[in-house]
């Protein structure tokens, strides 16, 4: 069985063919966020749910996939190329497939994780690697009839066979795929940890984006005065305040973890971190809606859930991260949450312009907080790194 050490593998930068399969992924999380603004209740927040787990799943493991066999091979690329083209049909299909798209939804989805696993299976380069996606093509038969049978049942009962097989091929991917007796080591695959977490970057930036062109579309629809103005500012603050929650010296601590232990472990439990944080960025996305149509309004506990719960999803998943793999920064981060479970409790009470300006204050007091604690850990891991 052989394997290359990190250490001799070679820088990747992510090629523009990947930037390309991401933006497919705008247009999923616009969907999602639609999805669940028409179906504000519980039952439609867990088909939000079902949803997101298997869209994102199929950008996790097409990235997987085409870092452990390198974009440059003109398979991998033809991997990427024909997933993006059944990607786009099956978020095509998010808004209706609980509706009458059932199928439209679950063919794309199943033709994408059995087509990239057996690629994987049958091209990669080593003995280790094709085994794991040989096991990982063994958890996605156990799921895909949860998903056939979902889409041919009729919608009420729909959503617990999806919300199975969500959770079957959620558990694997957080496992990373075991048998009985076999599960995979970091040790045994070379793996471009660097070229990874340049992906999971360049898709959170992607995440947020699409939450300020949510915004934006909501602008163009609301009256031109002072409230409106207000709340669209207010979202716009909320939004760079949680880029620079990670961004403000995170990624490099990210960077200097992946790169000095097990990097398959940590960009596994980067990933694993990124479905509670696309989470968080829709409920966010259909809060700040709600704010800049109604910013005078009346609030409620769907609005306190959705304007402080994401944010407090999003750090409460970022600190976990952080407290996994580097042991620092992630107080914190649950001290913010903590902030925001407190203030979601009194945004009921609270118009909804008033629970955006709260918002505000606790994510700019958190941002400042956590740039200078990512310089200081990342100073003391460089340190002892160089030790």
């Amino acid at each position: 069985m052989s394997s290359v050490p990190e250490s001799h593998r070679p820088r990747r930068p992510v090629s523009p063919l990947e930037l390309f399969y991401d933006l497919v992924f705008v247009f999923a999380v616009s969907q999602l966020s639609h999805h669940l603004l028409e179906h504000l209740t519980w039952r439609g927040a867990a088909e939000t749910v079902v949803l997101l787990v298997a869209v994102f799943g199929t950008w996790a493991y097409t990235s997987y996939e085409a870092t452990l066999l390198d974009v440059h091979r003109s398979v991998t690329r033809w991997m990427i190329v024909i997933v993006m083209g059944l990607g786009l049909f099956m978020n095509a299909a998010i808004a209706h497939a609980f509706d009458d798209r059932a199928w439209a939804f679950v063919v794309p989805l199943l033709l994408i994780l059995f087509f990239a696993g057996a690629v994987t299976a049958l091209a990669g380069r080593t003995d280790a690697l094709r085994e794991h996606f040989r096991r990982t093509l063994f958890w996605m038969a156990v799921s895909a009839p949860l998903w056939i049978v979902g889409a041919a049942a009729d919608s009420g009962p729909r959503l617990w066979w999806w919300a199975a097989a969500a959770l079957v091929d959620l558990t694997g991917t957080w496992l990373a795929h075991p048998l009985p007796g076999r599960t995979l080591s970091g040790q045994e695959l070379a793996f471009d940890a660097e070229h990874m977490i340049e992906r999971l970057r360049l898709f959170f930036i992607i995440l947020l984006g699409e939450t300020v062109l949510t915004a934006g579309r909501v602008m163009t629809d609301a009256p031109v005065d002072v409230p409106s103005v207000l709340a669209a500012a207010g979202v716009f603050t909320a939004l760079v305040c949680l880029w620079a929650a990670y961004f403000g010296g995170g990624e490099d601590v990210f960077t200097t973890v992946a790169v000095t232990t097990d990097p398959v472990r940590s960009v596994r439990l980067g990933v694993n971190s990124a479905y509670v944080v696309l989470a968080a960025l829709v409920a966010l996305a259909v809060g700040s809606e709600l704010v800049i149509a109604h910013p005078l309004g009346h609030g409620s506990p769907t609005l306190a859930l959705l304007l402080f719960g994401g944010p407090a999803l999003y750090l409460a998943a970022t600190g976990w991260f952080f407290r996994a793999t580097a042991h620092g920064a992630w107080t914190e981060r649950l001290l913010a949450c903590s902030a925001c479970v407190l203030a979601g409790v009194a945004a009921v009470w609270l118009p909804p312009l008033a629970s955006l300006a709260l918002l505000d204050v606790i994510l700019i007091v958190t941002a400042v907080v956590l740039t200078r604690a990512h310089q200081n850990l990342a100073r003391s891991l460089q340190t002892a790194t160089n030790a």
